[in-house]
This record gives structure tokens, C-alpha cells and sequence, in this order.
């Protein structure tokens, strides 16, 4: 129903606008009437009052309907004392699953008539958007017609919905941001009444499974030495930093090269294949890591006689490393191809060879741009998930060992979350817990990318 109602809100703006513009010219062209602006501009304006107002009310609609019916089928099970909000909801998931047939199992003939009422209630809401939507599509083409033969200024309408519609989507960032902060920061505030944050910050035990031990005698004491960060924390640094050490000097040459010795056939070919690394997604770099990488670590290691694990640090960290490769090349090579070409020629001009313009001309101009796409790698490389899971493993080591198998905050976060958890134990709460403190730290990498551009930054004339 909501991809009927927006086809003909679509449909209904874009005969508006036509309508709008002709009705306008055809004023001009017969009567000779001066408008304040241009066709264009009012069939804008009629357009923008057609479909705007029957989008709000649409996408309020959608967000409140469910919770009204919802409210209704289930006001004859919160009589009940017995039932509590959990099972509320578990009851009316099982009547939707009904209704649309999608329960499986011996379906309850208790439920059956709710799941009736679900169907009629969600019928008539329908209805009745439809019949609301539509109401409002013709009550405000009447309005915005009306406005539009009283000669407004539309141009200056246009352009107001035009900046809130920008301003809308700007607070949609913005908002959507604060969500994600304030969502981890309540389930992380939970944790913490249970596990001490300076317990979590340098302990160097991590081992969330025992959180699950129901002997009300040594719970307490399992839940104080069971989630220490710190193998976490160090997994995560270990293995960026190993991806660092390939893809900032592979990246940071290749665009070099690439900008200022590559030929442009030799550009137009091998600059795409740099940037296909980007786009293959991260499982199949995991499964190369699992089973080409690793194996070939594993198999160089024996004959040299090193015990390397299957799954190890290093493996992991290089094949993250080529991945993010593109991410330090292209960047590189955007940022020196924006240096502009008088400084390289003033350079010349004083008698300087190619290799020492581009180290002392070129490279401190764009540094500001490669700092950025140094840190953005970072966070990239901080922020990987299935390479580490399939890579690297899930053992929370501390060791400076790359050969061992180590693990990373996101990876836990991930092996916490798998499968049926309940969200009022410590360990799903310490997910939210490593997620708030991996957003404080990429948080500090934009910081600092920031004020390290802002210090090298120069203006260029």
C-alpha cells in the first residue's frame, strides 16, 4: 500500500508541475500578465505543495499505525498480571506471524481471532491513509492554485523548501549520529553498574562466556575478571598496524607514480585495477586470507622450523593491508594532481630535477590530503571485521607474536551478538560497551586528521 500511495503522490506532483509551468506561460502568452517569477518556479511550487504535506503524513502514518493496532489487539491480554511487557510482545509477534502466515509449528487457537482483528485493523488504517493522503493531495492543490493566481512570489517559496529540504537531510546525519552514541552509551552505562570501568579498561582477561555461570557464589567475582579489554585493544593496534605497514608505502608509491610518472595508458589501465581492490568485498579477502594466505605462512614457517598458527596475526594484517591499499592510493593520487601546476613550474624554473620537485614542492603541498587518507585507512583498517574472524582468529591474546592467532574489538563484538541473546546480561552488554569505546576511538583518528591538516594546510594561488 505505501508504494501505492507514493506512486500516486509522484504522479499527482509531476502532473502539478507541468500543470503549474503551462497554466503560467499560457497567462503570459494570452493576457500579457507579468508574474513575479518564472513559469517554471510556480509549477515548482505547485509540485512541491502536492507532494510534500502527503509525505509527512505518509511517513508519520507508517511509524504510528502498527503501534495503534498493536495497542488495540493487546488490550485484553495487559488484564492480565501474570503477563508481563516481554511477553506482550512475544504474543503479538506470534499473532502477526499468524496473520500472515508465516508461524510455524502448531498454531494457537487462542491467537486466531486476534490475528482477524490484526488483519481487519490493518485494512481499515490502510483505508483510511489512503483516504487521508488523498484528501490532502487535493485540499492542498486547491491552496497552492489559489496562491499561484494571486501572483506569489514563488521563486522565494521554492527556494525556502528547497534549503529545508537540505537542512532536513543534514539532521538526518546529524540525528542518526546522536542515535548510534546515545543507543551504545545507555547499553554501555548498564554494563558498567556491573563491571567496574577501570576493571574493563586494563584488565587482561577476556573471557565474556563465564558471565553465564548461574552459581550465585562465584558470579561476581567470574564477572569482575572476565572482561578485560585490554587483548582487545591490543589486537585491534597489532593487526592495523601490520595493515599499515602495506597499504600506507604500496599506496602512498602507487600514487605517486600514478600521478606524476605513469603515462596516461599506462594510468588508464593499471589505476582501475588498483581501485577493483576496493570493491571486492570482504569475505572472499577473508576466505583468500583463510585459505591461501594463512596456509602459506603456516607452510614457510615449518620449513624454517617457526610454529606458526593457521590463523595468525600476520596473515590477517596483509591481506587487510592490500585491501585497503586503494583507499591510500587513490586519495594520493587526487591530492597531487590538485597541486597546482605553477608550483611544480616555479620549481623547474629554479634549475630543480623531477624527483626533488615532487619531494619538496609537491609532497608538502598535498600532505595535508595524504595525512587524511593515511587516517582514513585507519579507521578502515580498525573497523574490519570478517577478515579478522576468518583470518586471525577469536582468541583474545595478549602477544606481540604476529605468527599467533589474535583478535580484534570488532570481532568480538560480532561472536557476542551471533545467535539469541538476551540484552540484561554482562556479556551482550559488553558488545555495546567495545562498540562505544571503538567510536571514541576513531573519534580521536578524525581529530587528530583534522587538526593535522588544519596545522600543514597552505593556500595555493
Amino acid at each position: 500500500m505505501n508504494l501505492t500511495i507514493i506512486t500516486l503522490i509522484i504522479v499527482f506532483s509531476l502532473s502539478c508541475f507541468f500543470f503549474g509551468k503551462t497554466r503560467v506561460s499560457n497567462k503570459i502568452k494570452i493576457s500579457g500578465k507579468k508574474f513575479n517569477s518564472l513559469p517554471v518556479y510556480y509549477g515548482y511550487y505547485l509540485a512541491a505543495w502536492c507532494g510534500l504535506p502527503a509525505l509527512i503524513i505518509l511517513f508519520f502514518w507508517s511509524f504510528s499505525d502498527l503501534y495503534f493496532i498493536k495497542f488495540l489487539i493487546l488490550s485484553d491480554f495487559k488484564a492480565d498480571p501474570t503477563i508481563d511487557k516481554n511477553k506482550l510482545n512475544l504474543i503479538f509477534t506470534e499473532i502477526v506471524s499468524i496473520a500472515e502466515k508465516k508461524f510455524s509449528g502448531q498454531i494457537p487457537k487462542n491467537l486466531v481471532p486476534y490475528a482477524e482483528r490484526f488483519l481487519n485493523l490493518n485494512k481499515i488504517f490502510e483505508l483510511s491513509k489512503l483516504a487521508v493522503i488523498s484528501s490532502t493531495i487535493v485540499f492542498s492543490i486547491f491552496f497552492s492554485y489559489k496562491q499561484i493566481l494571486k501572483n506569489i512570489k514563488a521563486r522565494e517559496s521554492v527556494e525556502k523548501v528547497i534549503r529545508f529540504i537540505m537542512f532536513f537531510c543534514a539532521a538526518i546525519a546529524v540525528l542518526t549520529t546522536l542515535g548510534i552514541v546515545l543507543s551504545l552509551l545507555f547499553e554501555s552505562i548498564k554494563f558498567f553498574t556491573v563491571v567496574p570501568i577501570f576493571d574493563f579498561i586494563t584488565g587482561t582477561n577476556w573471557a565474556p562466556g563465564r558471565a553465564f555461570i548461574r552459581d550465585a557464589s562465584t558470579e561476581i567475582a567470574d564477572v569482575e575478571n572476565v572482561f578485560g579489554a585490554v587483548p582487545l585493544f591490543w589486537g585491534t593496534f597489532f593487526i592495523a598496524a601490520i595493515a599499515m605497514c602495506v597499504a600506507v608505502p604500496v599506496g602512498l608509491f602507487s600514487g605517486i607514480y600514478m600521478a606524476e610518472y605513469a603515462r596516461s595508458k599506462v594510468r588508464k589501465i593499471v589505476k582501475p585495477l588498483i581501485e577493483v581492490l576496493a570493491g571486492i568485498p570482504t569475505v572472499v579477502y577473508g576466505f583468500f586470507a583463510a585459505l591461501t594466505v594463512g596456509p602459506f605462512f603456516r607452510a614457510l614457517g615449518e620449513t624454517i622450523g617457526l610454529d606458526v598458527s593457521s590463523e595468525s596475526a600476520l596473515a590477517a594484517g596483509i591481506v587487510m593491508g592490500v585491501m585497503i591499499i586503494p583507499y591510500v592510493s587513490s586519495l594520493t593520487d587526487d591530492v597531487i594532481n590538485a597541486v597546482p601546476l605553477a608550483l611544480r613550474e616555479a620549481s623547474y624554473s629554479m634549475g630543480a630535477t623531477k624527483s626533488e620537485t615532487i619531494k619538496k614542492v609537491v609532497l608538502p603541498a598535498a600532505l595535508p590530503g595524504i595525512v587524511g587518507a593515511i587516517l582514513l585507512a585507519v579507521s578502515r583498517a580498525v573497523g574490519e571485521t570478517m577478515i579478522v574472524v576468518m583470518a586471525a582468529g577469536l582468541g583474545a591474546r595478549l602477544t606481540i607474536n604476529p605468527l599467533e592467532a589474535s583478535t580484534t574489538i570488532t570481532t568480538q563484538i560480532v561472536t557476542i551478538l551471533v545467535g539469541d541473546q538476551s540484552f540484561n546480561n554482562p556479556k551482550t552488554q559488553a558488545a555495546f560497551a567495545l562498540g562505544i569505546t571503538l567510536f571514541f576511538f576513531t573519534l580521536i583518528i578524525n581529530i587528530i586528521a583534522l587538526q593535522t591538516v588544519k596545522k600543514f594546510k597552505e593556500q595555493y594561488d
